[in-house]
């Protein structure tokens, strides 16, 4: 069960087999027309919408899978990072039914179910491998050598790179969520129109693998102050593409810079901001050029969801790094660093 923030995600997986756990069944509702009123996620209202999804998935889950609740083996939430009252709801969910039904359950972190991700689809990565994990909240490179080993290369010093995306959006006049919306007016522009900065990506931090993006939302504002009151539509459609080039460049030379200084040849990608076209074809191209490969996972799994929550339990169970119990208590960690998450749970 995944909660964290503005997506109810319910799926079953079946890790009995040979190979990676397979995807049986899975439901996702996503509150983006409930919040777009706002401008962003409200934390209260996503809670609320949180309370009256869950338990509709979980019974459309068993009906697509064929499966009685009491066939369940295990129970996996969403324990952080996340909005507090976002994650309590699925992890006392997860908790009580897991109680209920005298099974374990097992909190996981949301990042590494988006870095594990890619192993729902095919072919699946191997270890070692760079991950890149860009979404709304989270922007890092990280060494992955195993289920659980996570090492951090890079992170965003402030600004993530979806929220760049999302902010740039919402200066154009563009509906909530930002990114897809940009990127569909960006088909329309010219990505050369406007010199918007890279940053750290020159100079003095030119060699580096951090991240920043707040400087580039500041860049949008005054090229559209400069536009005037009232820009035309192939103006805004110029500036939505140049900012979705400065973003997509940025994250891809990063990308390819954790690559070579790590000797690595393997690249995943993961987090919404992954189902980008451009920044896909981007890796795509500078990949090959290195005889290196990128695996992603598929696009309907980009962005938060059950399936990534369910194999990321899986996995670290057939790893041995858990041995789930059940449940005498819960909690949840709104922050929660990913390299604290590689060690078990439970000793």
């Amino acid at each position: 069960m995944e909660s964290s923030c503005d997506e109810t995600g319910v799926a079953l997986v079946d890790a009995g087999g040979e190979g990676p756990p397979r995807l049986v069944a899975e439901a996702l509702h996503s509150q983006a027309a409930m919040h777009e009123a706002y401008g962003g996620v409200v934390p209260e209202l996503a809670s609320r919408d949180h309370i009256r999804r869950v338990l509709p998935l979980a019974r459309q889950v068993l009906e697509r899978a064929g499966c009685g609740v009491h066939d369940i083996d295990l129970v996996a939430y969403t324990r952080g990072p996340g909005l507090a009252g976002a994650l309590l709801v699925g992890a006392g969910v997860a908790a009580a039914l897991a109680a209920a039904l005298g099974r374990p359950a097992l909190g996981v972190h949301h990042l590494e179910g988006h870095l594990l991700s890619p192993f729902l689809a095919a072919p699946a990565p191997s270890f070692p491998f760079v991950a890149l994990l860009v979404s709304g909240g989270h922007t890092q490179l990280m060494r992955v050598e195993g289920i659980g080993h996570y090492e951090l290369l890079g992170e965003t010093i402030d600004d993530a790179a979806g929220e760049a995306f999302d902010k740039s959006a919402k200066l154009l006049g563009l509906g909530y969520p930002g990114g897809p919306a940009l990127a569909r007016l960006a088909q329309s522009g010219d990505p050369g129109a406007f010199a918007l900065p890279r940053p750290l990506l020159h100079g003095s931090h030119g060699a580096g693998l951090d991240f920043s993006f707040a400087g580039l939302k500041t860049a949008v504002a005054t090229q559209l102050r400069r536009l005037g009151p009232e820009p035309d539509v192939q103006a805004r459609a110029d500036l939505a593409a140049s900012t979705e080039a400065a973003i997509v460049e940025v994250l891809v030379a990063k990308a390819l810079r954790a690559l070579r200084q790590t000797g690595l040849r393997t690249l995943v990608v993961a987090g919404g901001v992954g189902a980008n076209l451009k920044l896909r074809a981007a890796l795509d191209a500078g990949a090959a050029r290195m005889q290196a490969g990128v695996h992603y996972p598929p696009l309907a799994l980009c962005t938060d969801n059950g399936a990534m929550i369910a194999l990321a339990a899986a996995l670290r169970v057939q790893a041995g790094l858990e041995r789930p119990q059940r449940p005498q208590a819960f909690d949840v960690l709104p922050r929660w660093p990913l390299a604290e998450a590689g060690r078990p749970a439970l000793a």
